[in-house]
């Protein structure tokens, strides 16, 4: 199970940060990625992170004002988010599988399948 926390309304500029936690399987050996819906749209995927945590790839659109983090003790991911944008809202769900984090693949739902959280709404107003 990941449970996602930390969505808020901001106004454009602050920040904000994000947590995944999972509980009844250990995260360490997961890929992890973080993954936004915008209105009806298709889930856009913003960041990931390696299961070693040694390599973290971003979407262009956040690139520079988001890091994506984990921490192994305890068993979380973090998103924090800075300066953020109005086009920035959105419902902000991480995911977690065994997939490859690459800086030259796209982040795909279809890459992570086995772990979802249920999502954590993310308002920036004007």
């Amino acid at each position: 199970l990941l449970v996602e926390s930390g969505g808020a309304s901001v106004q454009s500029g602050g920040s904000l940060r994000l947590s995944c936690a999972a509980s009844g399987f250990d995260l360490d050996a997961y890929a992890i990625a973080w993954f936004r819906r915008v209105g009806g749209k298709e889930r856009e995927g913003v960041a990931c992170i390696n299961s070693g945590g040694g390599i973290q790839h971003y979407v262009d659109a956040v690139k520079g004002r988001f890091t994506i983090s984990r921490d192994k003790a305890e068993n979380t991911a973090t998103l924090q988010m800075n300066n953020l944008k109005v086009e920035d809202t959105g419902v902000y769900y991480c995911a977690a599988d065994y997939s490859p984090c690459l800086e030259a693949r796209p982040i795909q739902t279809r890459d992570y399948t086995t772990h979802w959280g249920q999502g954590t709404q993310v308002t920036v107003s004007s």
